[in-house]
């Protein structure tokens, strides 16, 4: 309750701001730029990826040599009604990094962790209207692949969500 009145006073002190002001700040360059600069920015935010972070630490790690494991890896190419299934496979198999990341103290750990942090919380906020298909595969139904291939093809996966 108290949030929305909060919300309801915010809007209308931006409501009196805008009354008293807007007409003043068009009159001027500097007015005109904040003016367009406002319009623009929420489209950019909107067009950012959420994925974004964890494609970054994944560059970051793909050239480790001290992490030698093999990982489930969920095809690329996957039904799109199968694309969450797909990206909680790569996630949790990133636990299994970050564990032998912990284990053999390799450089890029808080890389990984950043990784499995980042990705479930994206696929936290997701869980409430999620239903998976029954043509999905279980993650460990995929073939197990070593490293390089494990992390190639997370990226794929990564790239084919952010378009």
């Amino acid at each position: 309750q108290k949030t929305h009145l909060k919300s309801i006073c915010l809007q209308y002190h931006l409501y009196l701001l805008l009354n008293s002001h807007f007409f003043c700040l068009l009159k001027n360059e500097m007015g005109l730029i904040i003016f367009f600069l406002c319009a623009y920015v929420p489209r950019t935010a909107a067009g950012h990826c959420k994925w974004a972070e964890v494609l970054k630490d994944l560059e970051q790690i793909k050239t480790s040599k001290d992490i030698d494991v093999s990982l489930y890896t969920a095809n690329t190419d996957e039904d799109k009604e199968c694309q969450e299934p797909v990206m909680r496979c790569f996630f949790l198999e990133t636990k299994v990094i970050l564990q032998e990341c912990l284990t053999i103290k390799c450089s890029k750990t808080q890389d990984v962790l950043n990784i499995w942090k980042n990705g479930n919380a994206s696929l936290e906020n997701n869980k409430s209207n999620s239903t998976t298909s029954a043509k999905c595969k279980e993650c460990e139904e995929y073939e197990e692949k070593n490293f390089t291939e494990f992390i190639q093809s997370f990226v794929k996966v990564i790239q084919k969500e952010c378009k």
